[in-house]
């Protein structure tokens, strides 16, 4: 099943992820992360977009990033290609430094801008790198903080939605690091386009005619492939059943669902009548076998 197209709308904010090839280290040296930020800060630049957020973790990179007229795609395909051929040309290696295909969404900024804000700098802390994201140098939490000078992340959107006066929006960004877990607002995925993290009415408004959500026919096409190449019925996948194929079916639904964009996690996690966290975990664990 083919994947899902980028979504392009100027003047939009996305969340991105990029990884490592098969999850592996994107960072060598001490220099490598002050290298990604040159790259990083000219083509934003050039590509009259603006970086609203971002963490550089030891596999992958999270950022929020709003687009201009430039789509995202080429921003990405920019600043991965130039770094990859950077450190690639140091270390004397070949092949690909990131996953293929950069993961993005498309953001209800008004919605979710603060708690993917949180969600990027507590990123160190999840991971237990840190105690706490002030421990944690490679991000822009430092920034909105006003403890370092990046003149290339924009900080203002996200604080005047914080408090009108500077001083008070930085301790209310504070109280927001601050304040008790709520989950991944990734989670929160569009249920009839995962591209999307955002209402309906928000699609409908950003992108108009250009949005053509997935239908249900399409996860149901998902679903009975796995039914055939498993042996297993739709009864079995929503039933607490563990038999080894049923799980395999699961496995393989959810994976290919989100790869292809056809369903979301939460959406899934409603088919499968389980959390959202059980369906992550099981496609982390398919995904990391087949990387084995």
């Amino acid at each position: 099943m083919p994947r899902s197209p980028r979504i392009h709308a100027p003047g939009a904010m996305y969340h991105v992820t990029l990884r490592g090839n098969h999850r592996q280290d994107i960072f060598f040296t001490s220099d490598d992360r002050s290298l990604l930020t040159r790259i990083m800060m000219e083509i934003i630049v050039d590509c009259g977009a603006q970086l609203h957020a971002y963490c550089y973790m030891t596999n992958h990179v999270h950022a929020l990033l709003r687009v201009g007229d430039t789509p995202l795609s080429k921003v990405m395909l920019l600043v991965a290609g130039r770094y990859a051929r950077t450190v690639q040309a140091r270390l004397q290696t070949t092949g690909h430094l990131f996953e293929k295909r950069y993961h993005a969404l498309l953001v209800d900024a008004d919605e979710y801008l603060l708690t993917l804000l949180r969600y990027i700098h507590l990123n160190p802390v999840r991971a237990r790198l840190v105690s706490s994201p002030d421990e944690y140098p490679w991000s822009s939490h430092h920034v909105y903080l006003g403890r370092r000078a990046e003149p290339w992340v924009t900080t203002e959107f996200a604080l005047r939605m914080l408090g009108a006066d500077h001083q008070r929006a930085i301790a209310a960004y504070q109280s927001l690091i601050r304040s008790a877990p709520t989950g991944s607002p990734l989670a929160d995925r569009n249920g009839r386009d995962p591209r999307i993290l955002g209402s309906d009415a928000f699609a409908q408004r950003i992108l108009g005619q250009n949005w053509k959500p997935r239908s249900n026919t399409e996860l149901q096409q998902v679903i009975d492939e796995a039914c055939t190449k498993f042996g297993a019925t739709e009864v079995e996948l929503r039933s607490p059943s563990r038999l080894v194929n049923v799980t395999r079916a699961r496995a393989w639904i959810t994976d290919t669902a989100l790869c292809t964009g056809v369903a979301s996690v939460a959406s899934l996690a409603s088919y499968f009548h389980r959390d959202a966290s059980s369906v992550r975990q099981a496609v982390q664990s398919r995904r990391r076998r087949k990387s084995e």
